[in-house]
């Protein structure tokens, strides 16, 4: 068996179908004695061109161990099935199982953003635990204003 790299873009519309299509896909490619190495999905994205007038797509990477059968009967899947726009496959040497780039991105700046909510809920308690200085300064001033209106 050999090792692919299957990428597929699902029309935005049927995004809540996603979960059962991978289902479907990683039954027939386990059931057939192949393994899915690692599974991704990307979610919604910015297609680089638009696609039937569709200029989002839900994007899903499967790296797969499959017989060249399971893959010729799920890129005949692909092609028939309406909501998928496109599909890529490209063998691979190794299995890659490894996060890809996109998702270490993702997960750094998921990461960026829990820290900057953590320092600003920390700062926002330092500054309400702190206990407010009283204002003396105003109380000055307004014995000065009476000291010039007595001369």
């Amino acid at each position: 068996m050999r090792h692919y790299e299957i990428v597929f873009l699902v029309h935005p519309d049927q995004s809540e179908q996603v979960p059962g299509m991978v289902e479907r896909y990683t039954a027939s490619i386990t059931g057939a004695g192949g393994t899915v190495h690692r599974f991704e999905d990307w979610g919604r994205r910015q297609l680089a061109y638009s696609i039937n007038k569709i200029h989002k797509a839900h994007y899903i990477l499967l790296n797969v161990e499959c017989s060249g059968d399971v893959l010729e009967e799920l890129t005949t899947t692909f092609r028939y099935n309406d909501a998928v726009l496109r599909s890529m496959v490209v063998r691979m040497d190794d299995a890659v199982t490894e996060e890809s780039p996109i998702m270490k991105a993702e997960n750094e700046n998921r990461e960026r953003k829990q820290r900057a909510e953590r320092r600003q809920e920390e700062a926002a308690t330092r500054t309400e635990d702190e206990p407010q200085a009283e204002d003396t300064g105003a109380d000055d001033s307004d014995d000065i204003a009476e000291e010039t209106e007595e001369n």
